[in-house]
Parts: structure tokens; C-alpha cells; sequence
């Protein structure tokens, strides 16, 4: 309830208006892209918070240090070890397969700084999990933010990264210049 009143205060005050899909009816990966900001978990947490998604998201290890640790918990979040990213997927699909439902929120960019490819892992957890994918979007260039389509990904990994950029290729995020176009290094091997 708290979060709900929350929300509302924030999108009543804030500049940016919510749009979009309304909330998926099921456990979704929820991708948060383009992740160019911190405030995009700022976003993230309003969206989720006012359309009444229970979420988790990955975070890298060091926000989960000292003080930070229990509200980065409490919050939903999952501290992701870079050193062994694997791992991390593999715990996620054991807590969906026992039986816990929850919203996953993946920023498959990454970090905010410049790389040439988004991780993997949110597509890995989808086909293990059998859990659909749902297009999370900040978009400055128009002030909003909200989700997208959702939609289970395929056996053709290519097509269904084609689908993502399509969905993304106007997205700008919070800073433009750090936007990372959507594709896989595994996508390499495909082409």
C-alpha cells in the first residue's frame, strides 16, 4: 500500500509521463531498456510500484555492500557477482522453478558505460523458466516510460532480437549517447 501511495506521489509530481502496455498477467523478464542512467531505477521502481508488479531485479554486487545491502533487498533486489554471472541465472530459475512468482526486471545492456553488446542472461532465464518477455522502455526524446509488448521468445534467437530492436530502435533512454543497440554476441554465430 505504501508503494502504491508512492507511486502515485511520483507520477503526479514527475515530468515524465507512464505509457504503454498495462501490466503483464503472469511472471514476466521485464527488460529495462536503454539503461543509460541510475534514475532508471528510479523509473523502474515507479512502474512496477503503480501498476502493482511484484518485481526483482539484478544489481551488481557493490550496491548490496554495507548500509545499501538490506534496502537494496527489501527493494527486490538480486546482487549479481560480474565474476560469475552464471551463477546468477542459475539461482533465478531454480527460485521460478520452486514455485516463487515474481516479476524479474533485467538490464541487458548492463553497465551504463560503452560496450558493443547487451548480456545474454535475461533470455537464458526466459527459455529455462518458460517465463515470457516483457519490453520495458525509457524514452527522453518523448518523456515517457512504461512497458511494452510481451511475448515468449522462440527457437530462433535472431528473429527475436530483430523484434526487440524493432520495438527499441526509438527509444532514446535518459542519456542518448549512451544507448546500446539490442543484440547478442551469440548472435554472432547465427549470421
Amino acid at each position: 500500500m505504501l508503494r502504491r501511495l508512492a507511486s502515485r506521489v511520483y507520477w503526479a509530481c514527475s515530468r515524465w509521463t507512464l505509457s504503454g502496455s498495462p501490466a503483464p498477467a503472469q511472471p514476466t523478464v521485464l527488460i529495462g531498456a536503454p539503461h543509460t542512467s541510475n534514475w532508471d531505477f528510479v523509473l523502474m521502481l515507479a512502474i512496477a510500484w503503480r501498476l502493482g508488479i511484484d518485481v526483482r531485479w539484478l544489481g551488481k554486487k557493490s550496491l548490496f555492500a554495507g548500509w545499501r545491502g538490506p534496502i537494496m533487498r527489501r527493494l527486490g533486489g538480486i546482487p549479481v557477482d560480474r565474476a560469475d554471472p552464471a551463477r546468477v541465472v542459475d539461482e533465478v530459475v531454480a527460485e521460478v522453478r520452486a514455485g516463487k512468482v515474481f516479476g524479474l526486471v533485467v538490464t541487458p545492456d548492463g553497465t551504463r558505460g560503452p560496450h558493443e553488446y547487451w548480456k545474454s542472461g535475461f533470455a537464458r532465464i526466459a527459455k529455462a523458466t518458460g517465463m515470457p518477455v516483457t519490453l520495458g522502455f525509457v524514452d527522453r526524446t518523448t518523456m515517457t516510460t512504461g512497458l511494452g509488448p510481451t511475448f515468449a521468445l522462440g527457437d530462433d534467437l535472431g528473429a527475436d532480437m530483430d523484434r526487440i530492436r524493432a520495438f527499441y530502435a526509438d527509444k532514446a533512454g535518459l542519456r542518448p549517447e549512451l544507448r546500446v543497440e539490442p543484440r547478442l554476441r551469440e548472435e554472432l554465430a547465427l549470421r
